[in-house]
């Protein structure tokens, strides 16, 4: 059983996939050839902003956005501690300095009663992470955001196609960004990413960005980097754009029926929350479990892969140590210790999310 299971989707996209890599292999446009811009023309509409800029992978589309907005040395930036550490890095990497919020203890996203507190003269922006699949509670956020006049920037790496009250993730703030790393609820073959925004003097600077601060050839108006999403990877999105409707909602009923099934025959287990005015994408199905490492290494005896998302919260990361904020982040601490995602995908067959469930209810005996 894979964690992710790619080679069946594949399997069910291939005449689609290999025609659209053919093309560009036709073409030989393969750095800013035609599908970029086709790519970037259907996701925006799919998303529901003005916007689309693609990118070459979710960890560049937060620097991108970072940069546009003219973070730098000397600012803060508020972010949760409970994420992958290119959040973090991206913030530190620029000169600044990320504040960690601790969490909301049933979602896990970042908690917005705790944001305001947080706020100094340095604050210079808000960066919720939509984690697992589920978005951040935007509106609130974007309230604060609002009445301090900062912008926010939405990481959508792992909720691209979720809804929140019946508006897309990554068309919920200032900017919205995303990733499309093969395992997340869309992804190419390699890496990619892509920044949203309805703001033109934003796009216009994080278009620039994308291409070494350039806006014509050889003409360079701003600092920029190479993050430019390779246009075979760009093709690869295009081919799975059709089905990807399919997907967010075979994601959803196998989410649901996880949890169906884990509270009939696992009541100790966890699982995971989605807000009634919400959908999730189950990027990864995340449930808190007691005494993690013997679940999982009974799991591993039935043949069931797991993973860990994420077993080290930023604050408590090496280098990022000195920013913690004392008993402040208790909460993301705690999660951090339980969480486990169990095999997840639009292909997930019945039979094996039944397995998984049983060996679960075995693993977890005492």
């Amino acid at each position: 059983m894979d964690f992710v299971d790619l080679k069946t989707q594949y399997q069910s996209l291939k005449q689609e996939i290999n025609t659209r890599i053919q093309t560009v292999l036709d073409h030989g446009q393969y750095i800013m050839g035609p599908e970029v811009a086709e790519l970037e023309e259907q996701l925006a509409a799919y998303v529901g902003v003005q916007y689309c800029i693609s990118a070459s992978n979710g960890t560049d589309t937060l620097m991108i956005a970072l940069m546009a907005l003219g973070i730098g040395p000397g600012d803060e930036v508020i972010t949760t501690p409970f994420t992958f550490v290119a959040t973090g890095e991206m913030i530190a990497l620029l000169g600044a300095t990320p504040v960690f919020v601790d969490i909301d203890p049933k979602t896990f996203n970042i908690d917005p009663s705790r944001i305001e507190a947080a706020i100094t003269t340095k604050t210079r922006a808000i960066m919720p992470v939509s984690l697992y699949g589920h978005c951040a509670d935007m509106d609130f956020i974007n309230k604060i955001a609002d009445a301090h006049g900062l912008p926010v920037i939405e990481d959508a790496a792992q909720s691209f196609g979720a809804k929140y009250k019946s508006r897309r993730s990554c068309g919920l703030s200032t900017i919205g960004s995303t990733s499309f790393f093969p395992s997340k609820p869309l992804g190419c073959y390699g890496d990619g990413g892509a920044l949203f925004t309805n703001d033109s003097n934003l796009a216009q600077a994080m278009r620039q960005i994308r291409v070494h601060g350039q806006d014509r050839r050889y003409h360079h108006p701003r600092i920029g980097i190479n993050g430019r999403l390779d246009t075979i990877q760009a093709a690869i999105l295009l081919a799975k754009l059709p089905r990807f409707d399919w997907e967010v909602e075979r994601r959803a009923e196998i989410g649901a029926e996880y949890s169906k099934l884990i509270q009939a025959n696992c009541p100790d287990v966890v699982i995971p929350v989605v807000s009634d005015d919400q959908t999730s994408v189950y990027a990864q199905y995340t449930v808190l479990v007691k005494d993690r490492q013997k679940v999982i290494d009974r799991l591993k005896e039935k043949g069931v892969p797991t993973a860990v998302h994420y077993p080290i919260p930023l604050n408590q990361q090496p280098a990022y140590m000195h920013l913690s904020r004392g008993d402040q982040t208790l909460i993301s601490d705690r999660i951090a210790s339980q969480v486990m995602s169990l095999p997840m995908s639009a292909d997930l067959s019945s039979d094996d999310q039944l397995a998984v469930v049983n060996a679960l209810a075995w693993a977890v005996e005492k």
